[in-house]
């Protein structure tokens, strides 16, 4: 992490850091932006999570750092909404295109913001490892498409292992043509 020194606002972005308040004081305000609907969801690549596990509406929320992991107050909040069929690039471009959204915001209501606190019991989402994009070569593809598809190609390709050997898997989405 580079050099933090002070200032108004310290927006953190895919931030897998807890900031300590030593300089988190350093600001008027540090706010985190983080891609599930906390409570629920806290914790680590909550939009590879939720989308493994079927969801198509995504919370993205504005909150303050606290010292426990993403349970700050709340700013403001976007749902994101996909069809199931967007693929890696998609998918983080489009959450991207929100953060720039809340950034704004958080830029614009700086000085009049009333954040909400959170209420209810939250829930965590552990970090992801390579582990955690291995398939099976005998499950289907519709078993394990959504596992594919948020799987970064160049980082952390889904794969399995086959007759001795690990191969990658990944998916490039092609335009159907109209004559058949």
């Amino acid at each position: 992490m580079p050099e933090v020194t002070e200032g108004d606002l310290l927006l953190l972005i895919s931030c897998s850091d807890i900031i300590r308040r030593n300089i988190r004081d350093r600001f008027r305000r540090t706010l985190v932006i983080h891609a599930a609907g906390v409570p629920h969801g806290r914790g680590f690549a909550p939009l590879n999570w939720q989308i493994i596990e079927g969801k198509s509406d995504i919370n993205v929320t504005l909150m303050e750092a606290a010292d426990k992991v993403d349970s700050g107050d709340v700013w403001a909040r976007r749902t994101m909404h996909f069809e199931g069929h967007e693929l890696f690039e998609e998918l983080f471009g489009r959450l991207f295109q929100t953060e720039l959204e809340l950034m704004d915001f958080a830029v614009a209501n700086f000085h009049t913001i009333n954040p909400t606190p959170q209420s209810g019991e939250g829930s965590y989402y552990r970090r992801r490892g390579p582990e955690d994009s291995r398939i099976q070569p005998t499950q289907t593809i519709a078993d394990v498409f959504d596992l594919v598809r948020v799987s970064d190609p160049s980082r952390y390709p889904a794969f399995f292992d086959f007759r001795g050997h690990r191969y990658a898997l990944t998916l490039t989405k092609m335009e159907v043509s109209s004559k058949s």
